[in-house]
């Protein structure tokens, strides 16, 4: 069922039952109003009576005078029947509008008419009661009984009323609920042509949102965020495989180049000689290439990640050691501030090996771009923050550059004269996301080019 029956459905269920509780108010209350009212009229009859014969005690035909009265006012009391009892629980008076109207009364009704003065019931279908009066020349009880004609009769009509309300009430309900849920499902229906119009092809729409600050703006803007990621992921993705079948293809276009010529005619073995290592240094580049490509999609699978606790001061010193040793002419410079009297302030939550790659890349590429193939790294504390400061002096980045280096494969114009494929930031930036860190860049003539990694302490975690 769409949703738009559903609402319509529940809308109309709601209603109906305020209907149907309104209306069974309204005549269960006017019920007690008819019954309390028709008693009254009971009652005034059952005085008038006893104060008529109190006055003609005295009066041998007392009795038929007041069979006269009862008589002349049958038109007002529909079904009418009265009797008079005396203190003997005798009847010493009967009179019934029809003879099919004659009462049997109990003598437990007369008894208790005398104790509460007035007892209320119902006899063949009829509202009666027993009304005792005491006088100084009269004890008795007198049962009024009578049908309420026009009382019910008001019922039904309201009752009827109440029907034919209820049932125009009912369709009303059903014809607004409708036109309130497709008006509230229309933004729904919108979202849903639009999300249908994007494909792979065309990311770059969107969905209007609109002004409104409601769920559906919140839908449509959730949304928009996700296709910015995905356009994003989609983009990166291109431009990876672009770069990677590049720059997988030249050494291998290399390789296959050098054999075909070597190949065609005999070799002297020292032409053998220097074709096998140059492509030995082409396999070693193709080695290095894939290496980097398996650690970036390492980084980019959390789930298969194992996180403890690291101590960032004992990375870094591996990290100095491992670039040292990666060429002669590097030489890498560690100073550190003040350490916090809490050892969960330096300590970081994550993946020793991944933290050591990331932060080796950044080192390592301080040491070769520097002019002196010096880099600076600096550990310091702030807050619950962990922070480690990469410095050298080397070639200025472009501020417009400084963002897509850590692009997979890009490589700045600069950069573009030493050896390498452009993966090592884009993995120190993810591997320092995945710790939930941030890394930045500034870079001038000035103050040369300083890289500021912050990640946080494991002190963050364990005080959540």
């Amino acid at each position: 069922m769409k949703i738009k029956f559903k609402i319509t459905t529940l809308f109309t269920l709601l209603v109906t039952a305020i209907l149907l509780l309104l209306s069974g108010s309204i005549y269960y209350f006017t019920s007690l109003q008819r019954k309390d009212a028709f008693n009254k009229r009971l009652l005034g009859r059952a005085n008038n009576n006893a104060q008529m014969l109190s006055v003609l005690s005295n009066n041998a035909h007392a009795l038929e005078i007041l069979r006269n009265l009862d008589s002349a006012s049958t038109t007002t009391l529909t079904h009418k029947s009265v009797y008079i009892y005396n203190y003997l629980d005798e009847p010493i008076y009967k009179f019934n509008a029809r003879p099919e109207d004659s009462l049997t009364i109990d003598k437990e009704i007369l008894r208790d008419a005398r104790l509460n003065h007035v007892v209320y019931f119902d006899v063949t279908g009829r509202d009666a009661l027993a009304f005792h009066f005491t006088d100084a020349n009269t004890r008795i009880v007198i049962v009024v009984a009578a049908y309420d004609d026009d009382g019910w009769n008001r019922l039904k009509q309201l009752w009827s009323i109440l029907l034919l309300s209820l049932l125009i009430g009912i369709f009303i309900t059903l014809i607004v609920g409708y036109v309130f849920s497709r008006q509230l499902v229309q933004p729904i229906m919108q979202i849903i042509t639009e999300v249908n119009d994007i494909s792979s092809q065309n990311l770059s729409q969107r969905l209007q949102a609109g002004s409104s600050r409601d769920e559906l703006n919140h839908l449509a803007n959730t949304f928009n965020q996700l296709l910015n990621r995905l356009q994003e992921s989609f983009n990166t993705q291109r431009r990876f495989i672009s770069n990677a079948s590049h720059e997988l293809s030249t050494p291998l276009t290399s390789i296959s180049s050098q054999l075909e010529v070597i190949l065609n005619k005999e070799r002297s073995t020292e032409e053998y000689k220097q074709v096998l290592l140059s492509v030995w240094e082409d396999v070693q580049e193709m080695q290095h290439l894939t290496k980097g490509l398996l650690e970036l999609a390492r980084a980019g699978s959390q789930g298969s990640i194992s996180l403890t606790e690291v101590r960032i001061d004992e990375v870094l010193f591996k990290v100095t050691s491992s670039v040292q040793k990666i060429h002669e002419t590097y030489e890498v410079e560690l100073h550190f501030g003040d350490f916090p009297e809490d050892e969960k302030c330096f300590l970081v939550f994550g993946n020793n090996d991944l933290l050591y790659s990331s932060l080796k890349n950044v080192v390592e590429n301080g040491c070769k771009y520097s002019y002196n193939h010096l880099a600076s790294v600096e550990l310091s504390f702030a807050d619950d923050d962990v922070i480690v400061k990469v410095h050298n002096r080397g070639a200025v980045i472009p501020a417009e550059e400084i963002e897509h280096i850590f692009h997979t494969f890009y490589r700045t114009a600069d950069a573009s004269q030493a050896k390498g494929f452009g993966l090592g930031l884009a993995l120190a930036r993810r591997i320092i996301s995945i710790h939930k860190g941030t890394i930045s860049v500034q870079s001038d003539a000035v103050n040369g080019t300083v890289f500021t990694i912050i990640l946080p302490s494991v002190k963050v975690f364990t005080e959540r």
